[in-house]
């Protein structure tokens, strides 16, 4: 490989992390994830979970799963534009529109794939596209395959949102691409504000709900919904692998705007289609989250309880609204001395540092699921608060 070898062998921070004792990534859990999982054959309390309503294991979800496989095999050996739609990814699209109050909706192998794809193709070469400065990574590369000009503005920042909109041409597509509720920082994208701030200047609005879904709205059904503004976002975006316990995604939007998608993302033409055994318990998930309002209730009880223990105990937790509550360290190694203590003291979190965000916002990402009970948070919220302690991180 010479000088490309040459280039990736000198790339040593995961081993500089290792002699350490600090590295923090690739844990393998020996469970299932539930709010307690087996790392080392140990039990430890998971915090660090996307699974916001805890549906990986509930029994319909599970038992759905089998009877797609039974029924349908363990793939489908092709993409959704040829041999690889089955009748459960259209019935699950029906649903998944009826869900977010939109008119259609078309699945994609992955979340990842959804922005990718969908973003990359919607705005042309003399049109801009407006993200905010904390978007998802995936938002931010499709913005790199479109021709579009992309404009960031500061974080949920109105007033810089307003400045990049005076700079576009009026006569052009203005496409603002927002988080819904942002993964790291657990606070919510103000939707009102970038609603009027669209119809002022004549612009689109696409929200990204991958952390929204199954947490905001009625029945879990997202950012727009919550704000009661479903008709003024042209399109919602989702995930499966988080509150839908699955694997995969969807974008959600007028008939127009799927069949043209549909037609020429080529992330959802060129990849394999969702397995049966996803499709289908994503449709169960759905259902559950109808049936079980119950779970995003006691969600939203414990979300109260640990921020108010979090902030009591002198932590910096930002502006999150949300089960996503990030722990401000300000420094990328006690952060991940704090992560490697935690894990001892049988509490599972994630770190995020540098380069993922500056090194004066480094965090711990504590993220909390409907069935964590109330003892298990306060368990939490006590190791870390001493772990806090121990490193210097709060008085």
């Amino acid at each position: 490989m010479g000088i490309l070898r040459d280039k990736l062998s000198s790339y040593d921070a995961p081993q500089k992390a290792m002699q350490a004792g600090i590295y923090p990534y690739f844990r393998a859990i020996e469970s299932e994830q539930d709010t307690v999982v087996i790392i080392n054959g140990k039990k430890v309390l998971m915090f660090g979970s996307n699974s916001y309503l805890g549906l990986t294991n509930h029994p319909k979800v599970k038992e759905a799963a089998k009877a797609a496989i039974d029924k349908y095999g363990t793939g489908c050996a092709g993409s959704r534009f040829l041999n690889g739609t089955l009748d459960i990814h259209i019935q699950l699209e029906e649903k998944l529109a009826r869900f977010v109050n939109k008119e259609g909706a078309l699945c994609f192998s992955t979340g990842f794939q959804v922005n990718l794809g969908v973003v990359s193709i919607l705005a042309g070469r003399h049109d801009y596209l407006l993200l905010d400065e904390l978007d998802h990574a995936s938002i931010i590369e499709g913005s790199r395959l479109s021709f579009s000009k992309v404009l960031k503005f500061a974080h949920n920042d109105m007033d810089a949102l307003k400045n990049k909109l005076k700079f576009c041409h009026k006569d052009h597509i203005k496409l603002i691409v927002v988080d819904g509720v942002f993964s790291m920082e657990g606070d919510i994208i103000n939707l009102p504000e970038v609603v009027k701030l669209a119809e002022h200047y004549g612009a689109s609005i696409m929200v990204d709900d991958a952390h929204s879904l199954g947490v905001l709205g009625k029945n879990g059904s997202g950012t727009a919904s919550h704000f009661g503004l479903t008709d003024k976002v042209d399109l919602i975006m989702g995930t499966f692998s988080k509150s839908f316990a699955s694997l995969g995604g969807f974008i959600a939007a007028d008939k127009e705007v799927i069949n043209y998608i549909k037609h020429n993302s080529r992330t959802m033409i060129f990849s394999a289609s969702m397995t049966p055994a996803s499709t289908a318990s994503v449709l169960a998930s759905i259902e559950i989250m109808e049936n079980e309002p119950e779970r995003i209730k006691h969600l939203w009880d414990l979300t109260a309880l640990a921020l108010s223990g979090f902030k009591s105990a002198g932590f910096d937790t930002g502006k999150s609204e949300t089960p996503i509550i990030p722990l401000f360290i300000r420094d990328d190694i006690k952060a991940l001395q704090m992560t490697q203590i935690l894990l001892a003291e049988g509490v599972f979190v994630n770190p995020v540092v540098s380069p993922a965000v500056p090194k004066e916002d480094c965090l711990i990402r504590y993220s909390l699921m409907a069935t964590h009970t109330k003892e298990q948070v306060e368990i939490s919220i006590d190791k870390i608060t001493q772990a806090a302690r121990t490193l210097g991180i709060l008085s």
